[in-house]
């Protein structure tokens, strides 16, 4: 099965399991088009089961994308300083292992059709195995994640080992001590848990930034201190990418991390 078919079979597929809302909808003839009602389609998906068929395409159409991207190898990219490494590109293509997603509390991904948050490319190019797990950690919870923590889970079709969900806390207006103390949790959670699993290197997005609203400059402030902290306090040191997507925010790291 050639991409364009398997795009297609994976659209069909969707489609089909909510007729009632897809009456009448047809399939657009351009690549582009068709890759964003997909993308569509898997954000709004609910964690439902899912045919061992579905998953064989759509493991292959995720691979393909991601090889038509190209994949960053984290040990090849050079310290910004001794265990530091600054990187700006699509966390979704980074191989290390583990990414560190800014998640919500529902920690089941951006059901937003086309959002660009991290979150939802994360859950996008994961696959639906990723919503679906997160829902069974939810299940077994019994409620919605808190600010502050951190969950594991597989990466299943990304390049990267595992996923790290965090959910950052959400700035309206002057930020407070409670909202540092709760994003300097955020790293910290996601080190330990980390550390616990035995994992060589981690790297982070500018959780809270963005829609959540942190200001980046004393986001990225709190980010490099919390993972100085940590590495002060343990014997065994995890690598760190600091991942950024906009050049602002790659030259507050570049300051940040030329100063320490």
């Amino acid at each position: 099965m050639e991409q364009a078919e398997r795009r297609i079979y994976l659209i069909k597929a969707l489609l089909a399991e909510r007729p009632e809302r897809c009456e009448g909808m047809t399939i657009p003839r351009e690549s582009s088009r068709q890759r964003r009602l997909l993308r569509a389609l898997l954000n709004v998906r609910p964690p439902e089961p899912v045919s061992g068929a579905f998953l064989r395409v759509q493991d292959a159409y995720l691979r393909e994308e991601l090889a038509r991207k190209g994949v960053t190898d984290a040990e090849a990219l050079p310290d910004a300083q001794e265990g530091f490494c600054l990187w700006r590109g699509d966390i979704t293509t980074l191989r290390c292992d583990a990414i560190v997603n800014a998640a919500n509390s529902a920690l089941l991904g951006c059901f937003c059709p086309n959002h660009g948050c991290i979150d939802n490319a994360i859950h996008t190019f994961a696959g639906v195995q990723l919503r679906l797990y997160c829902a069974q950690v939810m299940k077994r919870q019994g409620g919605e994640e808190s600010a502050g923590g951190a969950k594991l889970t597989p990466a299943f079709n990304l390049p990267s080992r595992y996923v790290l969900h965090t959910v950052g806390p959400m700035v309206n207006g002057r930020v407070t001590s409670k909202d540092r103390e709760t994003l300097a949790s955020c790293y910290r959670a996601c080190l330990d848990l980390a550390d616990a699993k035995g994992l060589r290197s981690v790297a982070f997005c500018c959780i809270s930034t963005g829609e959540f609203g942190f200001p980046n400059e004393p986001a990225a402030k709190i980010a490099v201190d919390a993972v100085l902290a940590h590495r002060a306090v343990r014997e065994k040191r995890i690598r760190v990418i600091f991942n950024v997507f906009k050049e602002r925010d790659e030259n507050i790291y570049r300051r940040l991390l030329a100063s320490d």
